[in-house]
């Protein structure tokens, strides 16, 4: 040992030397040369006030431009003082959890007072701040601009198309810097295509030909309030004697597909009566549903306080048997007024739109709400009960096979949407991405049985969400929350050590997907060679073929492969997405041959599946060691143990 820490010291020492010579040999400047400094740090940005606005904001839009899908607007600002002034454009989107508001899309900016125009600078670091030098005597300043919606997919989101249109506030209200946005009035107006309908959870004052102008409201409320609009437009009363009115509002690509059945009405009708069931309040004074029945326009799914933006298939309606796969949105959707809207994470909730936010408890916000989404839906029969469990078997099934969960834990998916901003990714199955939403719920159909088991079925996490979003009934002021609160609301429930309940299912890193709820519910997660109705509809819709539990590959119907499961055979062969497949064992590749070779290659006599790739202008043949068959998820009753999640899913009384 002694020699050891000899020769170690020696080695140190020669080691310790070296570097001194070599630091000495760095050359240094000469007395004269002057060193660089850091730039003087810009102007600060005066920060959110809870004080009133002096003066009422009017922005007016023109939404008529179809052709090239141009919105043309005017903000106009009153002003105290003459001299520096900032106004902001909208950074950080609610619901989506990110600043991904569209800033590029605005061009065109002029700024005039008094007829004048008056020069503008956009400052360099917060670069959704403009600032402008008020002249004196000026009382307000009007700033004119444009915004470029996507005229194709490839740029982006389509919001206008020939027979509709997405106008969303948050891509066009500018507001003054130094105020919460709860205390800055508004007064919007937009102008329409001649003949078309609009929905909005905004207050109408008044119709002028193609001009409606809306009630003074705040910004905060305005950019919570977008609007569909449509030549073709129909509008169902869900709730005529209820607390608040709920509207069905509905835009079509085509007028025929509005031709709802009225049992399909009534099911919506029977949505919002599950969801007061569920919630025991309604924090609105209004509800809009804004839905587009519609291929043409950009799919969205976005929570508000007091609406929603959808976009469903085309034949949502007219095909109601074919075109369930998805129909939990609505629900989703609706159950995010009392989930997000009213009860907030307090790090999620900001004084304005240029504030960052923090996205620590989304497993609450989405997990528990993409929870309720798929109950509601079976509660109300927007989904079958059957349906509802395969829906649920597909994403427990998604989330045992994720080998992502081998290093990253839930929690650290809330970054995701500031990270990747939903962007495409190579390899989903180990980068992860947004899990908090389905892994989320998963944890919290664990909760909900434990909730059940230990009180022998008389509670449930129905009996939290009354507890936990029933509060204020009526209101629709955002009531914010810790950690702390969500793991007291469940003891309130039941007793149990809900904190680390939680905080090992979603802050620690875990292998095993938190599939006990399912057993505990009755049911285990089970694969077949036969897919469920559910999963063929999904395959049917996203036009593929998915095999992502036996060769661990999807493969779109142009044969370029979609997904490709990490660790999974087709990973071993060294597939990635983006190829395409041209052949299956020396085949032209369709569906059913690729399945049928799946199928022969699970007897050893037959050979493996052989799939001819394209890469590039390169082609090779790759063969995928694999012989366990086709795959598919369900559900399996556990003989003798209490059906608990047939329970959840039964319609309330």
């Amino acid at each position: 040992m002694g020699c050891f820490v000899k020769a170690l010291f020696f080695s140190v020492s020669v080691l310790s030397l070296v570097a001194t010579a070599a630091l000495a040999q760095v050359p240094s400047p000469a007395p004269s040369q002057p060193m660089p400094e850091s730039a003087a740090p810009t102007a600060p940005i005066p920060a959110p006030q809870d004080i009133p606005y002096a003066g009422t904001l009017k922005l007016a839009v023109d939404a008529t431009d179809l052709d090239r899908k141009i919105w043309t607007a005017t903000t106009t600002i009153p002003v105290s003082k003459a001299g520096a002034f900032t106004f902001l454009y909208p950074q950080w989107v609610p619901g989506g959890h990110s600043p991904r508001n569209e800033l590029d899309r605005l061009a065109g900016l002029v700024v005039t007072a008094n007829g004048k125009r008056i020069p503008w600078t956009r400052d360099v670091i917060s670069v959704h701040a403009f600032h402008v030098d008020v002249p004196a005597d000026v009382m307000e300043i009007q700033v004119s601009y444009q915004f470029l919606t996507a005229v194709e997919s490839r740029i982006g989101r389509i919001q206008v198309t020939p027979e509709m249109l997405n106008l969303q506030w948050l891509q066009l209200a500018l507001y003054p810097a130094g105020y919460y946005t709860r205390r800055i009035p508004i007064e919007a107006s937009v102008k329409l295509p001649e003949g078309w309908k609009l929905a909005t959870a905004l207050e109408t004052a008044k119709v002028e030909g193609q001009v409606t102008t809306f009630k003074p409201t705040t910004v905060e409320t305005l950019v919570d309030s977008p609007i569909f609009a449509g030549k073709y437009f129909k509008s169902f009363d869900l709730d005529p004697t209820g607390p608040a009115p709920v509207r069905l509002n509905l835009v079509a690509d085509s007028p025929e597909l509005l031709e709802a059945k009225p049992e399909h009405i009534q099911v919506h009708k029977d949505l919002v009566q599950q969801a007061y069931k569920v919630f025991g309040s309604h924090h609105y004074d209004h509800y809009d549903f804004l839905v587009a029945l519609s291929d043409k326009l950009g799919g969205i799914g976005l929570e508000h306080h007091r609406s929603s933006e959808n976009r469903v298939t085309p034949k949502y309606f007219t095909e109601w048997d074919k075109s369930f796969v998805g129909r939990d949105l609505l629900s989703h959707e609706f159950a995010h007024s009392w989930n997000g809207k009213f009860r907030r994470a307090a790090d999620l909730w900001t004084p304005n739109l240029n504030v960052p936010m923090r996205d620590s408890l989304m497993w609450v916000y989405e997990g528990q709400t993409q929870y309720w989404g798929n109950v509601l839906a079976a509660r109300s029969g927007l989904l079958t009960k059957q349906q509802a469990m395969d829906s649920i078997a597909a994403t427990a099934a998604a989330y045992d096979n994720r080998r992502g969960r081998d290093w990253r834990p839930v929690q650290d998916t809330t970054n995701d949407p500031i990270i990747a901003n939903r962007r495409p990714q190579s390899w989903q199955s180990w980068q992860r991405s947004e899990d908090y939403y389905s892994e989320g719920m998963l944890v919290w159909l664990d909760a909900d049985t434990v909730i059940r088991e230990k009180t022998g079925g008389k509670k449930s996490l129905d009996d939290f969400a009354k507890a936990f979003f029933g509060v204020d009934n009526g209101s629709y002021v955002p009531r914010t929350y810790v950690f702390e609160d969500v793991v007291a609301a469940l003891n309130g429930v039941v007793a149990h050590d809900w904190a680390t309940f939680l905080k090992t299912r979603i802050e620690e890193v875990q292998p095993e997907a938190p599939l006990d709820g399912l057993e505990r519910g009755g049911y285990k997660l089970v694969y077949t060679e036969t897919p469920t109705e559910f999963m063929k509809a999904a395959e049917t819709r996203s036009r593929g073929t998915a095999l992502p539990y036996s060769l661990g590959l999807s493969v779109g119907s142009d044969g370029v492969i979609s997904d490709v499961q990490w660790g999974g055979p087709a990973f071993k062969a060294g597939l990635t997405l983006g190829l395409t497949v041209v052949a299956v064992n020396g085949e032209q590749l369709d569906s059913d041959k690729l399945k049928a070779a799946v199928k022969a290659a699970a007897k050893p006599e037959n050979p493996l599946v052989e799939l001819l790739i394209k890469d590039g202008s390169r082609y090779r043949m790759v063969k995928i060691d694999y012989r366990g068959g086709l795959r598919y998820p369900r559900l399996e009753r556990i003989a003798g143990a209490p059906d608990r999640l047939g329970d959840i899913l039964t319609p309330r009384k």
